[in-house]
């Protein structure tokens, strides 16, 4: 009896699962993944654009000098910022709210927008505030603005953010346009020029008609005093938009002692208003920007102060949100912008794509060993069929047919590339088909 064929032990480096061999469902996989995350990349985080547009204001103004300004610092990081001149901070909302404008960002007075016409827009922040001054002739101090009622009264022209503003403060002190008090459109020089010459009892200023400078010189006019807001915190516990500053006596002159006694100015704030859509890495870069700008500290306002998150009629951002309790993430302190943006769009994308690949791979060896099988399993399949064939009568030539099959189907197991962790099965399923050949083996009885 001829000894059993033994079958080798494989190596013990060849045991386990070999990766080498998986390389026909690895490699389709790492290819799959590569083109989910440029597609991920591409629409689900797409790039910035590097150009905006912002709706700024007048020519030479503080709202077009700002602009200005945050166009050079953004110009450092790759990004072109068209600053648009217009009429001010009305046109800049109405600029801002119209689809065919192609305006991206706006500075916008605070308390001038109503409620139900906010739409998509959001607040980065606040980054200055644009006091309320209010000047007028009088032999003594008026304590109320209710005290103006029948006077004549500029409070600058239409559309502006002044008329809007003032509008609403008459209206607060039952001062009714066309009751009485007859108002004029005027602004900056003409008011003041109008309020000298008599022809105005109050003026209304604000932003660049009301600059330190203007309020001084104002100050040192025979007759013209400074309203003092004593109501301010009713002001300000009514208009949620306006804030309450108090300016030190000699504020504005300390030889002269100008204003002679602390006084206080309402004021609203110019927030820097976008489309939700905008892209946070640049809301991070206009509001790095605007601290950059408008971070230092003034008469009417603190170092630090601006910009701010604080609210008034559009909701402040997520993305802005998140910078003013963070800061820049690591990526953008560290890396220059374009490439800070390539990693912070690979990192939202790598993320949810890892936790799905992960546990797809830890079932490739798994998946690998299926297959190994089930190619062993469908020889065995063939063998077996073989065999059955061999259990009934055939002739010689029939015989050789069968020994032809089955000497192909050894040959197309000697082919298959298998890992020696499958040796043991490769090689019993060798001495299986040893003994379908016995079994074929001619007989003494044969013909």
């Amino acid at each position: 009896m001829a000894e059993p064929v033994k079958v080798a032990e494989p190596e013990p480096q060849a045991a386990g699962f070999q990766w080498m061999g998986a390389g026909k469902w690895l490699w389709p996989l790492l290819a799959l993944c590569a083109i989910a995350f440029f597609l991920a990349l591409h629409y689900l985080r797409p790039a910035p654009p590097n150009t905006l547009t912002i709706a700024s204001g007048t020519p030479g103004s503080r709202l077009n000098l700002s602009a200005l300004q945050y166009q050079k610092i953004l110009k450092r990081s790759g990004i072109t910022l068209k600053v648009l001149t217009t009429e001010g901070s009305l046109d800049n909302l109405d600029r801002l709210r119209s689809p065919s404008s192609g305006v991206d960002i706006a500075l916008v007075q605070s308390g001038i927008t109503p409620a139900d016409e906010i739409g998509d827009l959001v607040s980065l922040g606040s980054v200055f505030y644009i006091p309320l001054t209010v000047f007028y002739r009088s032999p003594h101090p008026l304590e109320r603005l209710s005290e103006l009622r029948g006077h004549r009264l500029s409070i600058g022209p239409e559309g502006s953010g002044t008329r809007a503003l003032t509008l609403a403060l008459l209206k607060a002190n039952g001062i009714r346009v066309g009751e009485q008090t007859e108002l004029e459109d005027l602004d900056g020089p003409d008011a003041r020029a109008a309020l000298l010459s008599g022809k105005v009892e109050a003026i209304f200023l604000t932003g660049d008609s009301a600059t330190s400078e203007v309020i001084g010189e104002m100050l040192h006019a025979a007759g013209v005093r400074l309203f003092d807001f004593q109501q301010a915190d009713a002001y300000v516990g009514r208009f949620r938009y306006l804030s309450k500053l108090e300016i030190p006596a000699g504020g504005f002159d300390l030889g002269e002692n100008l204003p002679p006694a602390q006084l206080s100015l309402l004021a609203p704030t110019i927030e820097l208003v976008a489309h939700s859509n905008l892209h946070p890495a640049l809301s991070d870069l206009l509001i790095e920007a605007a601290t950059e700008v408008h971070g230092h500290a003034g008469l009417f306002q603190n170092p630090g102060e601006f910009p701010s998150p604080r609210a008034s009629e559009f909701p402040v951002s997520a993305d802005a949100t998140r910078f003013y309790k963070s800061g820049k993430s690591f990526a953008y302190r560290y890396l220059p912008f374009w490439l800070a943006t390539l990693f912070d769009r690979a990192l939202v994308v790598m993320v949810p794509l890892l936790l799905v690949v992960i546990p797809i791979i830890r079932y490739i060896p798994e998946l690998y060993n299926w297959n190994i099988r089930r190619r062993i399993n469908r020889r065995y399949g063939q063998l077996m069929a073989l065999e059955r064939k061999s259990l009934g009568d055939f002739t010689a030539k029939q015989r050789k047919a069968l020994l032809e099959q089955l000497a192909r189907i050894e040959k197309s197991v000697i082919a298959l590339k298998m890992p020696g962790s499958h040796a043991t099965q490769l090689y019993a399923l060798r001495q299986h088909m040893q003994f379908v050949r016995d079994n074929l083996a001619p007989s003494a009885k044969d013909p």
